[in-house]
């Protein structure tokens, strides 16, 4: 039999025992142990069994109907005896089912679990064993789309984060306003980078502070860590001179992503002596201190960074969320090796060394590229705010100069906007013509900060009022259309007469009017504009100002 001295609870959500009575079709009744509401149930579980440890796991509702309890039993030790193996093996409640075996719940029974403060539920006899369990289901089920669905809305939130111009501090933001503590980035000195939340106690940052010193990569591994005793690593990695902790007041709630198990300072073990020469560093390590739940992350890109976070409680899905935040500031904090990075350094050298662009193409996965001019909307771009960019476009391939970020993303990658940015993007182009597609970035983005388009693609063929700034074209076309402004029949029999290329006949059945009217209308125009619209070159002017002059007329 495995060793229960820790219960270990599925891997469920928790339901609380409080839910569960809450329900009127079920009508349980809590009739010993603690009265308060914290009880959480992880999975429930019927038996007849004297001794039911062995076949427990921990977090139960054990249910039971009282089959196995001998006639002589309320004036022995049985219900003692009873009560203290539930409670050794982490069961979290009794139900006790009346009918057809037992009238009501025996007193001794009641005595029991009050002295050994465990839940004990009276189950009534028109509710069944498997309407509690399904209860239970249903209860978890729901709390597991919960939790499910507060994961899946920070994620989207923390990438959108990273993609912005400030992704760390923006990141950190997130992360603390999903935890509801304090998040903070330190570097490989141990110094705090970047901080976001509200700040938690002296004694809280610099347990987490030496809490990320057994997690950062280094020679040697710390002692103990926070005042209140060591931390208890978590990860692939097993750290020294820490020792493990349990706390076994409550059973920490898991799910499918387990939260990081919470540290006490009851019930210490032994841990080897520091070596200078120990195994490498834990992933990641939690402490508790004074109500307030540590824990730090070790950045993948093994450059010293790591993430700390302190939150005042820690719910189910947090462990899973903190760790998407982890990897998003890693490929904030350092650059990816890979077979990839190897090829583009490969391509990099190649270039240096007199290659032809063309040549070097291949190493860099894509045949057609575009060029991608992005300038930030606020602050002047850094180097995190570009790495931040490049990984929301999907390309390492990024330079930051002075105020813009130009980006080089495969042609069969699709360019979408991004909050804070407005891009510029080239035309796909192979790598022979990189510099004409780098001009024409430069000049989509031209015409998208003109405009105020967070996204402009060059066209092959630019149209006339693509090369003219939006207010100085609709001012023109108001000055030039003043005259016949305000009759909006002679505005618009025009701007169709001219759509159909001066066709009287057309132009009468799409105005629903007579084609002398129509005459008529055009001839009145070309009094008040002082315009031969006979001259191809006038036609021209004034269709581009009719385009412009759309948007004013709808505004009056």
């Amino acid at each position: 039999m495995p060793d229960q001295s820790v219960p270990a609870v599925p891997p469920t959500p928790p339901v609380p025992l409080s839910a569960l009575l809450a329900r009127e079709d079920l009508a349980l009744r809590l009739i010993a142990g603690p009265p308060d509401t914290d009880t959480v149930i992880h999975w429930a579980h019927t038996s007849e069994m004297a001794d039911p440890y062995p076949y427990l796991l921990g977090g139960e509702l054990l249910l039971t109907a009282g089959v196995h309890i001998p006639d002589a039993a309320g004036s022995g030790t049985y219900f003692d005896d009873y009560v203290s193996r539930i409670v050794a093996a982490g069961g979290a409640a009794l139900g006790f089912g009346i009918a057809p075996v037992h009238d009501t719940v025996p007193r001794a029974l009641v005595a029991a679990c009050d002295t050994y403060e465990l839940p004990l539920v009276e189950v009534p006899p028109r509710t069944t064993f498997s309407a509690v369990a399904r209860a239970v289901w249903q209860l978890m089920a729901q709390a597991r789309h919960a939790e499910l669905r507060r994961v899946s809305e920070a994620q989207q939130s923390l990438a959108t984060a990273a993609s912005r111009p400030d992704p760390v501090p923006a990141v950190l933001r997130q992360l603390a306003q999903r935890v509801g503590g304090w998040a903070v980035l330190y570097g490989p000195e141990g110094a705090e980078l970047a901080t976001a939340g509200r700040k938690p106690g002296n004694a809280a940052r610099t347990a987490l502070n030496e809490l990320a010193g057994v997690v950062r990569p280094g020679p040697t591994s710390p002692g103990p860590v926070a005042p209140t005793g060591p931390a208890t690593p978590t990860g692939t990695g097993a750290g020294t001179g820490t020792r493990a902790r349990t706390d076994r007041t409550a059973p920490p709630p898991t799910t499918g992503c387990p939260v990081l198990p919470a540290a006490s300072t009851t019930r210490p073990a032994p841990s080897p002596s520091p070596s200078p020469f120990s195994s490498p560093s834990p992933s990641s390590a939690s402490d508790t201190l004074a109500g307030t739940h540590l824990a730090a992350y070790a950045l993948g890109s093994g450059q010293g960074f790591v993430l700390g976070v302190a939150a005042p409680r820690r719910d189910p899905g947090d462990h899973t969320i903190v760790s998407v935040a982890a990897v998003l500031l890693s490929l904030l904090t350092g650059e990816h090796h890979s077979g990839a990075g190897a090829a583009r350094s490969s391509a990099l050298v190649r270039l240096l060394l007199g290659a032809a662009p063309e040549a070097v193409a291949p190493l860099l996965g894509a045949e057609r590229w575009v060029v991608v001019h992005a300038r930030p909307d606020t602050l002047a771009p850094d180097a995190m705010a570009a790495s931040a960019l490049g990984t929301a476009l999907g390309s390492p391939l990024v330079d930051l100069a002075q105020d813009v970020v130009r980006v080089l993303v495969p042609a069969d990658r699709e360019t979408t906007p991004q909050p804070g940015w407005t891009f510029g993007v080239s035309a796909p182009s192979d790598p022979r013509e990189w510099p004409l597609a780098d001009t024409q970035a430069a000049r989509a983005l031209a015409r998208a900060r003109a405009t105020r388009t967070p996204l402009v693609h060059h066209a092959a063929r630019p149209a006339l009022a693509d090369l003219v700034p939006a207010e100085d074209a609709v001012s023109h076309a108001r000055a030039l259309l003043a005259p016949v402004a305000g009759t909006p029949a002679l505005t618009e029999t025009l701007r169709t007469w001219l759509s159909l290329h001066g066709s009287w006949d057309r132009t009468a059945v799409a105005l629903s009017v007579h084609r002398n009217t129509v005459r008529q209308r055009v001839a009145r125009c070309a009094a008040l504009l002082d315009a031969d619209l006979d001259d191809p070159d006038v036609r021209m002017e004034l269709w581009f100002a009719l385009r412009q002059y759309q948007p004013a007329r709808q505004d009056r």
